[in-house]
């Protein structure tokens, strides 16, 4: 069974960091490109960070240089460090975990960013 477990998120004032980590399991997790989405409150599900399996990343332009993507494949885990958080980052954070065919999805964590 394949499975995804977020954590990490919560509340915090405008500035501040949040690490979040999802742990896969149920699948060959080192051979999957690794990704966060986020989705705010009437908007669509939008990548923010993406990591493959050989650990090159690619962030979206709006949180560039404030989030850092990395993964241990040995603890099936992949972070999400973000810092000076805007109102605007708040959100839903999903993991997401991609090969191929395959695209597996965790239930999401929370985000919020308010003062």
């Amino acid at each position: 069974q394949v499975d995804l477990v977020e954590s990490g998120g919560g509340s915090v004032q405008p500035g501040g960091t949040l690490r979040l980590s999802c742990v896969g399991s149920g699948f060959s997790f080192s051979s999957y490109s690794l990704s966060w989405y986020r989705q705010a409150p009437g908007k669509e599900r939008e990548q923010v960070a993406r990591i493959s399996y050989l650990s090159d990343t690619n962030y979206a332009d709006s949180v560039q240089g404030r989030f850092t993507i990395s993964r241990d494949n040995a603890k099936n885990t992949v972070h999400l460090r973000m810092k000076n958080l805007k109102p605007e980052d708040a959100g839903i954070y999903y993991c997401n975990a991609h090969r191929l065919t395959n695209s597996y999805w965790g239930q999401g964590t929370q985000v919020t960013v308010s003062s």
